[in-house]
């Protein structure tokens, strides 16, 4: 059974064809080069080509077509969205990190090519991601394009994505409650979550006063999704995951599940999800695919 299996015939529709714009956007971006910085370039294609469940740029999708933004706009933003999150998995995986030999189904960077070369490709993307959103192509007023640098900056950043995972780092043997578990996982995988809705508003030109129901989208859908990873980690199976799952109790971290059980923690990710969905009320047909997201977050399988 593949991980979108339980997804929608729409939501399945979707991720197929965010699936394959990704790759083709990646693999314009990324030619390999006649010169040693070709294994620099492997590296990158090799994480980004091919597998994950692009989530984020899917997010970017959806959010802009409630806004008629245009698809080639909404792309690019996708794209330096999972630039960053690429770039974050790269560096995860490493040795002086959480030290996995899988991701997606196949090795991870340093694993296939070596450390350095792991360490300068998530350096190359972290650097493209910003590039792509500079880039007038991206849109045609540079204060948007700011809005857009700025904001993803902030949600990758100490406050955000990296800030969570050096709190990861400290989580192992340390006794972290559920608050603090809580913080961690909004910075660590909220953040990103978050600035891929946010993306498509500021595509949309929607003020931020205006993206506040679509914040409360996102972070509930982020912790939503947090806790089933959590739950995946306890009760999944690792082929379709395709990494190494029970790490965090190997770990002694302290989890969703470690702290609130395996029921609770689910009906938590249930009771987000509602609430999530319950933040869309004000829009109609044209924010079915945020729906269709958040409802795959809990029957997701990996």
């Amino acid at each position: 059974m593949s991980v979108a299996a339980n997804a929608s015939p729409q939501l399945k529709a979707a991720l197929r064809e965010v699936s394959a714009e990704m790759d083709r956007r990646f693999d314009a971006l990324l030619p390999i080069p006649n010169d040693p910085r070709a294994d620099l370039y492997r590296a990158m294609r090799h994480a980004t080509i091919g597998g994950g469940k692009r989530l984020r740029p899917l997010l970017v999708f959806a959010t802009a077509r409630l806004f008629d933004v245009a698809r080639d706009a909404a792309a690019r933003v996708a794209v330096a969205l999972e630039a960053i999150h690429v770039y974050s998995l790269i560096h995860d995986d490493l040795p002086a990190m959480d030290d996995d030999d899988l991701r997606h189904g196949k090795a991870t960077v340093h694993k296939a090519f070596d450390e350095a070369t792991a360490i300068l490709a998530g350096d190359c993307l972290h650097a493209l991601a910003f590039e792509v959103l500079a880039d007038p192509a991206t849109h045609a007023d540079p204060f948007v394009r700011a809005e857009l640098i700025a904001d993803l900056a902030r949600a990758s950043g100490p406050s955000g994505m990296a800030g969570g995972q050096a709190m990861d780092l400290k989580a192992d043997g340390t006794r972290f409650d559920l608050n603090t578990v809580t913080r961690l996982q909004q910075m660590k995988t909220g953040a990103l979550i978050g600035a891929a809705v946010e993306g498509g508003a500021i595509l949309g030109r929607v003020a931020p006063e205006g993206r506040r129901h679509l914040r409360g989208y996102a972070h509930d859908l982020g912790l939503a999704f947090q806790i089933v990873d959590d739950l995946l980690d306890v009760e999944g199976d690792e082929q379709l995951a395709g990494k190494k799952l029970r790490k965090d109790g190997e770990q002694g971290k302290e989890t969703f599940v470690s702290l609130l059980g395996v029921d609770r923690a689910r009906q938590q990710s249930r009771m987000l999800v509602d609430q999530a969905i319950d933040h869309l009320r004000s829009y109609g047909e044209e924010a079915e695919l945020l729906r269709a997201i958040a409802r795959f977050v809990i029957d997701r399988r990996g």
